[in-house]
């Protein structure tokens, strides 16, 4: 699989999403970015596709302030349907703080997309403040494991011991688990060895635009 992330080229330079993201979300132009986002996932989705067999869904990250339009489900429905893409082209990743932000704004539209389909995960999971009494009703396929935890867990006690609580947890709820921020083989041994069989990070690729991925 892989995940769209959003970057900004300007003059030739690339400019870091913290530079731009904060100004986006505070404005409002987050949500048409997030929706032209979806929508150039899912057609690039069906290239791969096409093109060699990709079969897997690119994740694209949802804010907390897309889930305030009431026809957002319509929306991201009709650019899968103008596109002919499946539902399962694309996964969309909303973090833990935002879901917990506006429980009875997102959830109702969380359920209507997996409904659809479309795969829904938990971005930053450990960060925020879920209940676990929550979590069991949420409509999600999978926790991504915050690359905080991950960053030491060959060191430090606590954040390996956290780590494995959260592949543990899914496991039981029958949730797809996927570790963020996978740097050394040190790392990724400590995750496979506790069931995690999925991960992203620097050990595998950096990010890149579609031409190189391809090549990847």
């Amino acid at each position: 699989g892989a995940e769209a992330l959003m970057r900004w080229v300007r003059d030739g330079q690339i400019v870091p999403p913290g530079d731009f993201i904060p100004l986006a979300e505070a404005t409002g132009l987050i949500n048409e970015m997030s929706l032209w986002a979806i929508e150039e996932a899912a057609r690039q989705a069906q290239i791969w596709e096409q093109k060699f067999g990709f079969n897997a869904s690119i994740a694209v990250n949802l804010p907390s302030r897309l889930f305030e339009q009431p026809d957002l489900v319509d929306k991201i429905q009709n650019i899968l349907s103008s596109l002919g893409a499946a539902p399962r082209s694309i996964e969309l990743e909303i973090t833990e703080t935002g879901l917990m932000k506006d429980l009875q704004g997102v959830v109702p539209s969380l359920h209507k997309l997996n409904q659809m389909g479309t795969e829904i995960s938990i971005d930053d999971f450990g960060t925020g403040y879920s209940s676990l009494h929550y979590l069991k009703r949420f409509p999600i396929d999978e926790l991504k494991i915050d690359r905080s935890f991950v960053q030491d867990i060959v060191t430090d006690p606590n954040d390996a011991a956290i780590t494995a609580a959260i592949i543990g947890l899914a496991q039981n709820l029958k949730l797809s688990v996927v570790a963020e921020g996978v740097e050394t083989t040190e790392q990724a041994d400590f995750l496979l060895q506790r069931g995690c069989i999925t991960m992203q990070g620097f050990l595998f690729a950096r990010p890149m635009p579609k031409s190189e991925f391809e090549r990847f």
